[in-house]
């Protein structure tokens, strides 16, 4: 290296920055070779036409070196980078922060449609116990109505009569309480198929928000949206493409 002219060593670090082989990093890693390279590399000209291969739009001026100017663009752009680098950490958590916050929700709405399915199964259990109460009731009194009904076999006039008057005694009650039985009875029913129904719409929003959260896991950092919003995206993008064609 010693026998070679110092014209030629400056030609060649001209030819690297021209060709740009030579970054700044390793135009700074040649200055420590040796003390040759280092005033070589320190020349006005080789950073002068490295500041205006990276930073077109800065011209050096007369009071300040190329390398000095080179070096402060360079630690400004340098601390942009860390800035923006910062800032998209930051983005970076707050979407998986924000996207926690939705499975969170998305959990406590299936926890919350389970629970009203538990209640739902309940009062359908109570309602089913009281309507077979109720048609347990209803015909026993039917039985016991018809057992009220005067035989047509030979009995004493006496208990005949008696007879009679029990029945007309109790008719009006007993019709009354077969038609408050038939009521609730059929109030049981409306009841069931109004829990039934309501039954399997909170069973479908469930099924829906456990395919939501299955999801939300399977893609932790893409934004959630509904099947609605993804196909008007495809089709957007569609005519967009076709436009441009």
């Amino acid at each position: 290296m010693s026998f070679l002219p110092e014209e030629l060593w400056q030609r060649i670090l001209e030819i690297g920055i021209e060709s740009r082989g030579l970054s700044c990093q390793d135009l700074c890693c040649v200055s420590i070779s040796c003390r040759r390279l280092h005033r070589l590399s320190s020349e006005d000209l080789l950073w002068n036409r490295l500041l205006s291969a990276d930073y077109p739009q800065t011209h050096p001026s007369s009071s300040t070196s190329s390398k000095s100017l080179y070096k402060l663009r360079f630690e400004r752009d340098n601390e942009w980078r860390i800035a923006a680098r910062r800032r998209a950490v930051l983005r970076k958590e707050r979407r998986i922060a924000a996207h926690r916050r939705a499975v969170l929700r998305k959990e406590s709405q299936i926890v919350e449609h389970s629970r009203k399915l538990r209640e739902i199964q309940t009062l359908v259990a109570q309602e089913t116990a009281t309507a077979t109460q109720t048609a347990q009731d209803l015909s026993n009194l039917l039985r016991a109505r018809q057992a009220f009904v005067p035989l047509n076999v030979w009995q004493p006039e006496v208990v005949r009569i008696m007879q009679n008057q029990m029945v007309e005694q109790s008719a009006v009650a007993a019709e009354c309480r077969i038609h408050a039985l038939e009521m609730e009875l059929n109030l049981c029913k409306q009841q069931i198929e109004g829990l039934e129904l309501f039954y399997k719409d909170e069973k479908r929003r469930l099924d829906t928000a456990k395919e939501e959260l299955t999801s939300m896991k399977y893609h932790p950092m893409e934004q959630h949206k509904t099947i609605s919003q993804r196909d008007s995206k495809h089709v957007k993008r569609k005519k967009m493409k076709i436009g441009n064609s």
